[in-house]
């Protein structure tokens, strides 16, 4: 469902700021995988997930959507594939606009525009039962604007227009954060139920060692724009916090004591 081939990214060329962010980089995604991601700042997490949106152009490399080369295509043309939800609950919805209007947009997202009424009775009553399922009384609020809701409620929304229209792929950048330990988990629990119940592929990028151990088939850690670590399966379900330190320290060769990390 993805292939990142042999990808690089360097910002700042040439000058004394030069960043190597992704480092001649490959990646394989089989289809219905959900992959974590874990690694130190810097270590190429998000901008790993912006190559695969095409917010910038690579140095190098290709990237592949379910057999489609989409290396030169901009952000928009990849809209149609990819879903996705950032750490901030404020971005990727329109705070001004109603609940319903929100989820009209991310409705229609990569189809052809049409002169008819933007929001139907079907449209309606088909968001009704997907808010429903939230289980937040949300279903009961489909024209209150997006900016009064909870920073919890708004990312379990914006999760849901990520994934009404199944993309092919679902990005999720830190995507409980910002949000308090209890609101967290029951992002997290709706996370693995779309994601099972749509069969998607997705890839969540968290520095908390636990979720990423508790949630997906398979685990990678990067440093350094590399991916040092890659494992799925009985071997993914057998590891613990401690494991995954150990390793980050065999590997990347260095002490990660004041590392965000250690603080999840």
């Amino acid at each position: 469902m993805l292939e990142l081939k042999n990808i690089t990214k360097i910002f700042n060329a040439g000058t004394v700021n030069e960043k190597v962010a992704l480092n001649n980089l490959s990646l394989t995604l089989n289809d219905g995988d959900f992959v974590t991601v874990i690694g130190g700042n810097g270590a190429g997490k998000s901008t790993m997930l912006n190559a695969v949106a095409g917010v910038f152009p690579l140095d190098a490399g290709q990237v592949l959507i379910d057999g489609v080369d989409v290396t030169k295509l901009p952000e928009y043309k990849r809209a149609k594939y990819i879903g996705r939800v950032f750490q901030d609950p404020m971005m990727g919805t329109a705070a001004d606009m109603w609940v319903e209007e929100n989820l009209s947009i991310a409705d229609r997202r990569g189809k052809r525009r049409r002169m008819t009424w933007g929001i139907t009775k079907k449209d309606r009553a088909r968001y009704k039962e997907l808010l429903a399922q939230l289980d937040l009384g949300l279903e009961n609020r489909l024209t209150s604007k997006m900016g009064l809701l909870s920073g919890g409620q708004r990312q379990a929304v914006t999760l849901l227009m990520a994934t009404m229209e199944n993309p092919k792929l679902l990005l999720l950048d830190e995507h409980t954060a910002a949000l308090d330990p209890a609101t967290a988990a029951k992002v997290l629990m709706l996370t693995d139920k779309l994601v099972t119940e749509n069969h998607l592929t997705a890839i969540m990028i968290t520095h908390n060692m636990k979720d990423a151990i508790r949630h997906g088939n398979r685990l990678i850690m990067m440093n350094q724009g590399e991916i040092i670590y890659d494992v799925s399966g009985e071997e993914k379900m057998k590891l613990t916090k401690a494991d995954l330190m150990a390793k980050f320290a065999e590997i990347a060769g260095q002490s990660q004591e004041s590392d965000r990390m250690v603080l999840s």
